[in-house]
């Protein structure tokens, strides 16, 4: 009895060694699952942040090719290319200041003409239209909207006059002479052309 006592004793510490060994062996792999665990979602984090990255670059180059589109298509309607310039030829009449203030809201800004060519371009057009010129501070100091001074002008014959002392604004006379700038009461509602540099 003492025997067959011995024998189970033995069997028991035998099973109990074997579970050891399988505890120990599925607490490895428990941790080893754990950490697989762990990277795939570092893995998944890292993914999630690449797509988030790529979804906003996304957003970013959409915006950009909708206002490169929006900026195609209104050079393609009304907006005319010139030397270093884009132009805008309005189809409606406003005042002076009106007319400066549709051209600040299309980035642009009234007509700054420097030299012959420019002018010879722009008067085939044969419309009144308001320039970015005015002596509207300092009356006869003739100054363009970026508050540069007047060195080349195509002033109509007789003009400026000031007729009645309000004539402050410059409009481009339909006539297609070179020389056609007149000046005119800044209220009157002109057509007007707006200029804005091309980026180099």
């Amino acid at each position: 009895s003492i025997t067959v006592a011995s024998n189970s004793s033995t069997q028991l510490q035998t099973k109990r060694d074997q579970l050891q060994t399988i505890y120990n062996d599925l607490t490895e792999e428990r941790d080893q699952l754990q950490t697989s665990y762990n990277n795939l979602t570092e893995d998944r984090d890292q993914l999630q942040t690449s797509y988030n990255n790529l979804t906003e670059e996304r957003d970013q180059l959409q915006t950009i090719y909708n206002d490169l589109t929006e900026e195609r298509d209104q050079l393609q309607i009304r907006w005319f290319y010139f030397s270093d310039s884009v132009y805008y030829i309005s189809s409606t009449k406003k005042t002076w200041q009106d007319s400066r203030n549709d051209c600040l809201w299309r980035g642009a800004d009234l007509v700054i003409i420097n030299s012959r060519q420019e002018q010879d371009f722009l008067r085939q057009h044969q419309k009144e239209m308001w320039i970015g010129l005015t002596d509207r501070q300092w009356e006869g100091v003739w100054k363009w909207v970026d508050g540069s001074p007047l060195t080349t002008s195509f002033w109509y014959s007789g003009e400026p006059n000031s007729h009645r002392g309000n004539e402050d604004c410059v409009e481009i006379n339909s006539i297609n002479i070179v020389y056609n700038w007149n000046d005119e009461t800044c209220e009157n509602e002109n057509f007007w052309i707006c200029e804005k540099k091309m980026i180099s």
